[in-house]
């Protein structure tokens, strides 16, 4: 086994969705949940019993989006409103781009090497889940 310290592993992401699994729990909401590697592929994914099937897509391109951009969902929704510098940017990727809160960037030594996606909830669950998952890293 070998582990790239700049990039996210399998183990790695086991423990964080663990994490993010223990906090939707806890708040009584079956979510989604994806971690991404540094360069925005899947490395896992779980969907909590009784998660929405629509919320797949949703956490793992939120885990995408945070890190195509290196910056939580929840930061580019603000920019990302009518008026604002990014607006449109949701219709970009191909349609990947999630702009509601759940996506956070991962990082070691300072360094983005993945991300995290939550959906299923409110966006302040998937965000609080999310939270919990990153934490674990």
């Amino acid at each position: 086994m070998t582990n790239d310290k700049h990039s996210v592993s399998l183990d790695d992401a086991r423990r964080i969705l663990a994490a993010g699994e223990a906090k939707a729990n806890a708040i009584g909401q079956p979510m989604n949940l994806a971690v991404v590697d540094a360069g925005g592929n899947l490395v896992a994914h779980i969907r909590m019993d009784g998660a929405w099937i629509g919320s797949i897509d949703i956490s793992i391109n939120k885990a995408f989006t945070a890190r195509a951009f290196n910056l939580s969902t929840k930061s580019l929704a603000q920019s990302a409103q009518p008026g604002e510098q990014y607006y449109g940017i949701h219709v970009s990727n191909g349609g990947r781009i999630m702009i509601f809160a759940g996506g956070i960037p991962l990082q070691r030594d300072g360094q983005i090497v993945g991300a995290v996606g939550v959906s299923g909830g409110s966006g302040e669950q998937d965000q609080a889940v999310a939270e919990a998952a990153v934490a674990a890293f």
